[in-house]
């Protein structure tokens, strides 16, 4: 195992899950060579950061794999039981083991994020990985809901605006429009179940297919698992096209598609204020 950097693990889960972190990121290398015994696991680099786990890539063999720590195990378990549920759509790493803060995932290969990649995801590709997706059954499961999710996000989010720094570019006004038109959404939404977090960065280069990962589920219309993906054109004038292309692609409401895209374009302005084409156009696409 390549060496860890416990003080930028600390740092980032911290963020997360408080000081009181620090004992369990200290402990990181030693439980994953525990694991790594147990399992017959050779470790190998820690990959990407994450805000709850840390990854390590592994092997057992010539089968690569990935190794996931966290120090919440209610969360890890519920991840694997997600990531099972959705193993039928065959655009999920497949678990291999989990024990308790600890699960053992098949490597996605070459497992590029889609938001690194040269060019970004053609509309048809994204619309066949959440074709695939929307396709499993939510089995009466009792999933969140869509409009709690997006309830909790304009509430948390929106305390920014408080931000001097963010109320310079998104007015109260504009995002109390915003709020207005996903609530409008929420009420006449068609339901299915979501991946719930498909941004460009939970989907990864699976070489022959897009892979998805890091779900967060929930039930509600199938248009907002495309909204990131469309929302990712902004700077460069083709938001628009994005939308009503991948739209076609899934068989999806191009009219619901856009309204989402206006209700949802402050948001993710707000992570972007750095980048001044990009925050123009979802301010512009807001109003």
């Amino acid at each position: 195992m390549t060496p860890v950097d416990v003080d930028e693990i600390t740092s980032r889960l911290a963020q997360r899950f408080g000081p009181p972190v620090a004992g369990w990121c200290a402990r990181v290398p030693e439980l994953a060579a525990e694991v790594a015994a147990r399992w017959d696991l050779t470790l190998g680099d820690v990959m990407p950061p994450g805000a709850s786990s840390v990854v390590v890539a592994c092997s057992r063999g010539e089968a690569p794999m990935a190794l996931k720590l966290s120090p919440d195990p209610v969360f890890l378990a519920s991840q694997a039981s997600v990531l099972r549920h959705f193993a039928p759509s065959g655009r999920v790493p497949a678990v291999l083991a989990e024990a308790e803060g600890v699960l053992l995932m098949e490597a996605v290969r070459p497992g590029t994020p889609a938001d690194e990649l040269p060019t970004p995801p053609a509309p048809r590709e994204w619309a066949d990985l959440v074709t695939a997706l929307h396709g499993v059954p939510d089995r009466d499961r009792p999933w969140p809901d869509l409009r709690a999710r997006c309830e909790e996000a304009f509430t948390r989010i929106g305390r920014r605006l408080a931000d001097p720094a963010v109320a310079a570019h998104v007015s109260e006004r504009t995002w109390s429009r915003a709020w207005d038109r996903c609530s409008a959404l929420l009420n006449t939404q068609p339901r299915v179940l979501l991946h719930g977090d498909l941004h460009l960065g939970n989907v990864l280069d699976g070489g022959h297919a897009l892979v998805a990962i890091d779900p967060r589920p929930c039930v509600g219309d199938p248009c907002f698992d495309v909204v990131d993906y469309a929302l990712t054109a902004a700077g460069h004038g083709d938001v628009p096209t994005r939308a009503t292309t991948v739209a076609a692609a899934a068989a999806l409401d191009p009219d619901r598609l856009h309204d989402w895209c206006r209700a949802l374009a402050p948001m993710i302005a707000i992570a972007y204020l750095d980048d001044e084409a990009m925050r123009t156009e979802l301010l512009t696409l807001a109003r």
